[in-house]
């Protein structure tokens, strides 16, 4: 079996040392509340700010909506291009007294997928989006996203460099999200959402 190399004897240790909290009140918590930002949660926050600025007829709302919906969208593929490429052990099997491991995979079992964070991706990039469309409001979409990253190690759902990661993929998405709009005449969120709820937005299509 590979040894793990340095920054995954890093990762181990904070994972050990997160162990001893993972159970307690404060940590499951916070754990529970940056359950909205999984997939389904947040999707649906995005859905019902492009609905709700469409309805009130609010152009600035909608168009957050769309593009929160957008980047969270190519996030969650991004990351699945990942996950379903590499396996690595999540921190509750060390927490457990399992073994660990990494390397290339397709492992679909929940304790194989650590990496990279989607709850990460996802806040990142929804918090990239909301930071283009309400600058006066990016310290505060980031700082969330960062808790919401932070929280998963000592909840023992990700190494530090899963969280990392996450990052990593949540800010590409919003950028090319953002590049994608100017190239595209401001108008690609809005049609990304639409393909979205008409069924038809599958990245992954495009990736091959």
């Amino acid at each position: 079996m590979r040894r793990p190399n340095q920054a995954e004897r890093a990762d181990l240790a904070i994972a050990r040392a997160a162990a001893a909290v993972h159970r307690s009140a404060p940590v499951r918590a916070l754990g529970w509340v940056s359950e909205l930002a999984d997939q389904p949660q947040l999707i649906s926050i995005c859905c019902a700010t492009l609905g709700s600025g469409m309805l009130l007829r609010d152009r600035r709302l909608a168009r957050a909506g769309a593009r929160m919906l957008a980047a969270e969208l190519l996030a969650t593929e991004l990351k699945n291009l990942v996950k379903h490429r590499i396996d690595r052990t999540r921190p509750t099997v060390i927490a457990g007294g399992g073994r660990y491991w990494a390397g290339r995979g397709d492992d679909p079992a929940h304790e194989m997928t650590s990496f990279p964070s989607g709850h990460t991706a996802g806040a990142v990039a929804v918090a990239g989006a909301i930071a283009r469309s309400y600058p006066a409001h990016r310290a505060a979409a980031f700082g969330t996203a960062a808790a919401i990253g932070a929280i998963q190690v000592p909840r023992c759902t990700h190494f530090v460099s899963d969280v990392g990661a996450g990052a990593v993929v949540g800010l590409v998405a919003a950028q090319a999200v953002a590049i994608g709009e100017t190239l595209g005449g401001r108008a690609l969120a809005p049609v990304v959402a639409r393909l979205w709820v008409l069924g038809r937005f599958n990245p992954m299509r495009w990736l091959g």
